[in-house]
């Protein structure tokens, strides 16, 4: 997915320090308000109804605008493609007051129209979209996004003009705004992605970044696989003249060291993290770089349950209770996780307290794994964890395999998998014990509880529990009293945790280095990023590190 034509704006980027003036990528793009960001993993997807990664919705976020978007100081939520809201006495109808100012980077005026349609897509059953259930809370979205009900005017989303647009709940929903402002909602141009194949096409030309229209305040510029993608200021936002920055260049880095190394030789104003290795050194260094905050992330390994030795409740919960996840935390992890053993990060989530169920407990997990047919690991049939490429996931998984052994007694083998491989392994369901990380965009428990329904296609555990469902599904979200809905999505997640398709390890933190010259890229608990406040201090230089 290449560009047919080399951009002015990167051009400017890449080439004026080549060019007699000796500045690196830091200094280059001070001066031209070019935002070079280390992104990680190579984008799957610039689809905001088909990227479920986090570094692709990074990307996705300077592109398109949702009908809210989040201060990335305070969290709160303000006006994008709606310039106001207001809700029905009861809590169930949303009336959005659409931003008359909005364009599409191609010109033309984002209506209500343009939002109607984009749902319908984002809804429809043959566009899979993975993450379409974060839209449920919409009246009669799930039947529509399962083919219960194909009638899409059944779902609860109508305008009633050009400017305004209602979504009608089938409950009260505490979080649905968090939701509104996530990918799911992003608005997609008609005209463009039906001029390059089927409407549900999950990878097509539209997203190329000759064909690309969107609503954010930036445009898709170039794409060059395995090394970058860059977007220019979009002229036609509709609150341009608050875009301080011209550009962004997304750099695409496998590797973290390689990623902390471009940072620290002035290729990158920010990295999306830093290696276990380096983190004690960059504490220990004068006005250090170096930025961390909890995070609404939970770092876990899955099961797949269906298959053996793993199918058995007995070996996943000696597996999880032989963790010992504070060793793991302070020795390995250099304090960058808050050890967990559910699935919920607690203090995050105000009013909501998760269930702490599979504690280390040594001695439990061996008269489990004996109870299983394995006392003192006799017979173990072996094993195999997987995990997408990366040094510090090496690490975690070398560290958690030697506590198997030494408290088990069994040997489990690791394989890692490029990211494309591994996402492809997982999906297909050809794993025993795969690692995973999740980040949630709303406060509320249900964002992690919810990859675990039945019906779920995000979470390849094979996990399925009637309760469960209903908890989720029905008696939560009719549940208006805070504490009594709160009470039941503890309920749901103590029965995921009972079963242990799961092995939670840690509460995550956000961990980059940012430059010195960088504003507007604070750390939040949710750490998303909003481009609109980002901007670049020409007079300061590259940070030097004190030998």
């Amino acid at each position: 997915m290449t560009s047919l034509r080399i951009p002015g704006l990167l051009l400017a980027t890449l080439l004026l320090g080549a060019c007699g003036q000796g500045e690196n990528n830091v200094e280059s793009g001070n001066r031209l308000g070019i935002l070079h960001y280390g992104m990680g993993a190579e984008p799957q997807s610039l689809d905001p109804h088909v990227l479920t990664a986090n570094n692709d919705y990074k990307i996705a976020l300077a592109l398109y605008e949702a009908l809210v978007t989040r201060n990335p100081y305070t969290n709160e939520f303000e006006p994008g493609g709606a310039s106001s809201w207001s809700f029905s006495e009861d809590r169930k109808t949303i009336t959005f007051a659409l931003n008359r100012k909005a364009r599409w980077s191609n010109g033309e005026p984002v209506t209500a129209k343009d939002w109607v349609w984009s749902f319908y897509r984002s809804l429809h059953p043959k566009m899979g979209n993975q993450v379409a259930y974060q839209l449920f809370p919409i009246a009669g979205a799930e039947a529509f996004a399962s083919g219960k009900d194909p009638d899409f005017s059944h779902v609860g989303i109508d305008a009633p003009d050009d400017y305004t647009l209602r979504i009608h709940l089938g409950n009260p929903t505490p979080y649905i705004l968090g939701v509104l402002a996530a990918n799911p909602n992003f608005p997609v141009h008609r005209a463009t992605v039906e001029a390059h194949g089927k409407f549900t096409d999950r990878y097509s030309g539209w997203a190329r970044p000759e064909n690309f229209v969107g609503n954010g305040p930036f445009v898709l510029d170039e794409w060059r696989i395995g090394r970058y993608v860059s977007v220019r200021k979009n002229p036609f936002y509709w609150d341009a003249d608050k875009v301080k920055l011209n550009g962004i260049v997304f750099h695409t880095v496998e590797s973290i060291l390689s990623e902390e190394k471009m940072f620290r030789v002035g290729q990158l104003h920010y990295t999306e993290t830093v290696p276990l290795s380096r983190i004690p050194w960059y504490r220990a260094q004068p006005d250090s770089p170096y930025r961390q905050a909890p995070l609404l992330a939970t770092y876990f390994y899955m099961f797949n349950t269906l298959v053996t030795p793993v199918d058995d409740v007995r070996v996943r919960k000696a597996l999880a209770m032989s963790i010992d996840r504070r060793a793991l935390i302070k020795d390995l992890l250099k304090g960058t996780g808050i050890p967990s053993p559910g699935i919920t990060p607690r203090d995050l989530i105000p009013g909501y307290d998760p269930p702490q169920i599979l504690r280390y407990d040594p001695e439990q997990a061996r008269a489990l794994l004996a109870e299983a047919g394995y006392p003192g690991g006799e017979g173990w049939p072996g094993a195999e964890l997987i995990y997408n490429t990366s040094e510090d996931h090496r690490k975690v998984a070398v560290a958690v395999q030697q506590m198997w052994k030494q408290q088990l007694n069994i040997s489990v083998s690791l394989a890692n998998q490029e990211w494309k491989v591994y996402l492809d392994t997982t999906s297909k369901g050809n794993f025993q014990i795969a690692r995973l990380g999740w980040v949630v965009g709303q406060l509320d428990p249900t964002g992690f509880l919810e990859p675990y329904l039945s019906d779920s296609i995000i979470m390849r555990t094979g996990f399925s529990d009637a309760r469960y469902d209903e908890i989720l599904k029905t008696l939560a979200p009719a549940t208006t009293e805070p504490a009594a809905r709160m009470a039941l999505l503890r309920e749901a997640e103590t029965r995921l945790l009972e079963q242990v398709p799961i092995i939670p390890f840690y509460t995550q933190t956000s961990k980059h280095l940012i430059q010195p010259s960088v504003s507007g890229l604070p750390t939040n608990v949710l750490d998303i990023p909003n481009y609109k406040y980002v901007s670049l201090d020409p007079a300061v230089p590259a940070w030097q590190a004190e030998e």
